[in-house]
């Protein structure tokens, strides 16, 4: 059976308290979840081939503009 605002006694609080709790719950979620060593290396390296030629990628415009292209 999952959790509801009245099995929680969560339809007695004022709008106050269930903003304070709404606030509470979102810092209590692990936003950022760790990355593997693999993750990081991929990143590192990635990083190092940007710094090392800035000019190979392409934009986040160019990105979009070219997957927003439909075929014809």
């Amino acid at each position: 059976m999952s959790a509801t605002l009245q099995s929680l006694g969560l339809d007695r609080l004022s709008v106050e308290e269930r903003l304070a709790l709404i606030g509470e719950l979102w810092d209590s979620l692990d936003t950022e979840p760790p990355l593997t060593d693999a993750q990081k290396a991929d990143l590192d390296q990635r990083l190092a081939a940007f710094h090392a030629d800035p000019k190979a990628g392409s934009t986040w415009d160019d990105v979009k503009a070219r997957l927003c292209v439909r075929p014809v």
